[in-house]
């Protein structure tokens, strides 16, 4: 069934529950992405009165064609032994969206661990095929290669998971004088924005608007879905991050840091910080999100793998992304084409932010 908002507190006690959980899927991700050009449509299967099964689809027009493109990202989500007949009920029901909304594709990417065979025959025999991705990155759209913290632990019993080098440097940006605090204010949006540009143009990496972070903090920091981390070096702010939590999982989503006083190890602090926030509000796991594949050992991200795994944080990698193509042709056509088409739509947001200022 198509959910309105009525469902909407169905819907996100659903999705908060159980190992599933996932922000990608949350009804405040839908709206997120609905102020950046996606239409969020929402399905769900029921039995005896509860969800088993929903799936969160963001819809993206392509102009011209009258055709769209399906995206589930962290999706569709299944609640425990569920049988494949809920899986091919939930299926049949994005189909039928997909034929109303004239749907190329549709592409998932749920939060399975790969080698879960039974998954992967359960998708091929619904029709969906692994999405070819390019090797470089995380692995696809969302990180199909993560580190994660077990944070049931005492904090203590954290800390000694630490290598010593990370535990040491946890301490040297206290004695330091670095100052971890949440933010109170959208106006702390801007300030970590500013770092956040000088992040990007260090490393060599695209950002998105400051809208788009205003929108984050009102959608999930200010209803306490989430919160914004800044470390300070007495007045000055050197350091931030946003982690979001849902259920009995908290995800560091983003991060900057200045090029001011990093020999004082501002990140290793915010990073033991968020651990402690999210462990606080009963999270079990502290998921660090995007690492190189574990055994690329070319790929310049294995830095990340090292600086993550120095919090005791453990490699997962997950199904990664499938497709089901509904129209083949088209979705060739347009599959070849998107790379310029998306180089023209950041041409013109760029535009229209520079017209803003």
């Amino acid at each position: 069934m198509l959910l309105t908002q009525t469902d909407r507190k169905r819907y996100s006690d659903f999705v908060a529950s159980g190992d599933h959980a996932g922000f990608l899927q949350m009804w405040e991700w839908g709206e997120l992405k609905a102020r950046t050009g996606w239409e969020p449509l929402r399905v769900a299967v029921e039995r005896d009165g509860r969800f088993a099964a929903t799936a969160q689809v963001l819809k993206r027009s392509v102009p011209g064609l009258g055709k769209s493109l399906f995206y589930s990202p962290g999706g569709p989500l299944l609640a425990p032994d569920t049988d494949r007949a809920v899986f091919t009920e939930l299926i049949d029901e994005l189909d039928a969206l997909a034929a109303t909304h004239g749907a190329m594709a549709l592409k998932i990417d749920p939060a399975v661990l790969a080698g879960d065979e039974q998954y992967a025959s359960m998708l091929s025999e619904a029709g969906f095929r692994p999405a070819e991705i390019a090797e470089e990155g995380f692995g696809g759209t969302q990180p199909r290669y993560v580190m994660q913290v077990d944070i049931r632990p005492t904090e203590d019993e954290l800390l000694a998971g630490f290598k010593p080098k990370w535990r040491y440097n946890v301490g040297l940006a206290e004695r330091k004088g670095v100052r971890v605090s949440t933010a109170t204010s959208p106006e702390d949006v801007v300030a970590f924005y500013d770092v956040l540009t000088e992040t990007a143009q260090r490393d060599g990496f695209k950002v998105r608007a400051l809208s788009y972070f205003r929108d984050i903090y009102e959608l999930f920091i200010a209803p306490g879905h989430g919160a914004l981390f800044l470390a300070h070096v007495e007045d000055e702010l050197v350091a931030g991050a946003i982690t979001l939590a849902c259920g009995p999982r908290a995800w560091y989503v983003y991060g900057a840091s200045s090029n001011a006083h990093r020999n004082k190890m501002p990140n290793h602090l915010m990073q033991w910080e968020m651990m402690r926030w999210a462990k606080a509000r009963g999270c079990e796991t502290y998921d660090m999100r995007g690492v190189a594949r574990v055994d690329d050992t070319d790929n310049p991200l294995q830095g990340l793998n090292r600086f993550k795994e120095g919090f005791g944080a453990q490699y997962v990698e997950y199904i990664g992304e499938w497709d089901r193509i509904y129209s083949p042709g088209w979705y060739r056509l347009f599959h070849a084409a998107e790379p310029a088409v998306r180089r023209l739509r950041l041409l013109i947001a760029g535009l229209k932010r520079r017209t803003r200022r």
